[in-house]
């Protein structure tokens, strides 16, 4: 039986010796550890956490959240199925330096959606990428994060639109929100710039999102809309 076992063993070490070595094209195909070959550390990379790699060129999927209505208003529709994933309570952690972290999307907002008034599109991206550490809003709002120009960004409209919360109104925010002086009134410039441009055939406009009603429309970039700087994402 012990000759048996060490036959077997030998002749498995021989195999794992002979065996070519594996070069993955990239990190996704098998390649847990990284090192740019497969091999039998792998396995042991695979078994510590099943597989998960933190290689970038392994792109996880992009999933879709709840969009927070839960009145069903008939069958089947968004509020019956509550389909999407499920948002962490809190949702948002305001972290004391003027920022507020929203826990779904891990995306780092300015407290306060008013610091730099109305803009047009260039200057809204301009503020924003100056934005940095003692920047002074007024009303007692001053930042110190740590953040350095160039940290922070005008949102693109799905980073902008994700904090809408569709059974909510004046704002269209989650209930419970921490942010400070958000911009709501029915008016024509009540409207908060994306740095998305409205489509390829319409370059002169940028598409805007209305914190009253979670309304999104495409306007002209040359007219005056609020800015709510960002920082962080994918």
């Amino acid at each position: 039986m012990k000759k048996t076992r060490k036959t077997l063993i030998t002749l498995a070490c021989l195999l794992l010796l002979s065996a070519p070595t594996v070069f993955a094209q990239d990190c996704c195909l098998g390649d847990f550890n990284c090192d740019l070959d497969v091999d039998g550390t792998d396995a042991f990379k695979f078994k510590e956490d099943f597989g998960r790699s933190d290689c970038p060129d392994c792109p996880s999927p992009a999933l879709v959240p709840k969009t927070g209505q839960t009145i069903s208003y008939e069958d089947y529709d968004d509020g019956y199925y509550e389909k999407g994933v499920g948002w962490p309570s809190p949702r948002f952690t305001d972290n004391g330096d003027g920022t507020v972290t929203d826990n779904l999307s891990e995306l780092v907002w300015l407290k306060n959606a008013n610091c730099f008034g109305e803009r047009t599109w260039s200057q809204a991206m301009s503020d924003c990428n100056g934005l940095a550490e003692g920047e002074d809003c007024g009303g007692g709002f001053l930042l110190s994060d740590g953040s350095s120009a160039g940290d922070w960004r005008l949102p693109n409209v799905r980073e902008l639109f994700s904090i809408i919360d569709f059974e909510e109104c004046n704002p269209s925010l989650p209930s419970g929100h921490p942010f400070i002086n958000v911009q709501t009134n029915l008016q024509p410039d009540d409207y908060y710039y994306s740095s998305t441009t409205y489509k390829a055939a319409y370059y002169v406009g940028a598409w805007v999102v209305r914190m009253f009603d979670g309304y999104v429309n495409g306007h002209y970039k040359t007219l005056s809309y609020y800015v709510w700087p960002v920082r962080g994402g994918q």
